[in-house]
């Protein structure tokens, strides 16, 4: 088959599940969505493993431990099957500093730093554990709505390892939500809630992309993306909305 046959199989619905059976630029569109995701979910559990120690009582302490295990698990799942098309994975692990951040007031939007393929958010520091459990709340509703569409890529191997972990990022981000409900019944509390959603809100935003991405259609119709990324963000922000009015934050 050719590149662009292939393209038309997979355009109408056609799943590839080996390495061998991928053409040159599918391949490529692949290894950098899962290079996102593994990236991402490193620097994540490297972040929050820092908020541990800052965690409100042994139960806080066990989820926000949990979340960092998960994670660095779910990355590793991810970065098995890019060890598949060759990528040496002792090598990948330690190419970054993961726990490295930005300074607070930093503002990159959506921009990749150097060949660091994590999401921006990922880059910009958390401040004790009320900031952390407030990110967390985001972006794993964030997650949960970017899961579900990688769980539909093409790549069958890939599909079946998000559709695995979906209903555990689904659980960190009801950890958080449990956590900030806690947060919330004091007036203190809920200040900092406030001041915290005000400045991750539009950096977890910033992940989706822009509305008009010029890489859509290519991703489309190699099966690799569903939505845009401004179905997604509106899917995030009600989301959002939602578990904000229930604890009459928004």
């Amino acid at each position: 088959m050719t590149d662009m046959s292939i393209e038309d199989y997979l355009a109408h619905g056609g799943k590839l599940t080996s390495p061998g059976n991928v053409p040159p630029r599918y391949r490529g569109e692949l290894l950098r969505l899962m290079a996102s995701f593994v990236d991402s979910e490193l620097a994540a559990s490297a972040g929050f493993a820092e908020a541990i120690n800052d965690a409100a009582g042994i139960k806080s302490r066990i989820a926000a431990a949990r979340i960092v295990l998960e994670k660095a698990d779910h990355a590793e799942r991810v970065l098995n099957i890019m060890a598949e098309f060759g990528v040496d994975t002792e090598r990948y692990e330690g190419v970054h500093p993961w726990a490295a951040r930005l300074e607070r007031d930093a503002d990159i939007g959506a921009t990749r730093q150097g060949g660091d393929m994590r999401l921006s958010v990922f880059h910009y520091p958390l401040q004790g554990w009320i900031d952390a459990v407030v990110m967390n709340v985001l972006q794993g509703l964030a997650a949960k709505v970017q899961i579900a569409e990688m769980a539909k890529v093409s790549y069958q191997p890939l599909a079946e390892v998000f559709r695995a972990i979906a209903p555990i990022e689904t659980r960190h981000a009801e950890l958080g939500a449990e956590g900030l409900a806690q947060i919330v019944t004091s007036e203190e509390g809920r200040a900092a809630a406030r001041a915290s959603l005000a400045y991750w809100h539009p950096r977890v935003a910033a992940g989706f992309g822009s509305a008009h991405s010029t890489r859509f259609e290519r991703l489309s119709r190699m099966g690799l993306r569903h939505k845009t990324n401004e179905a997604l963000l509106a899917e995030w922000t009600a989301a959002v909305d939602a578990q904000l009015a229930a604890l009459s934050l928004n």
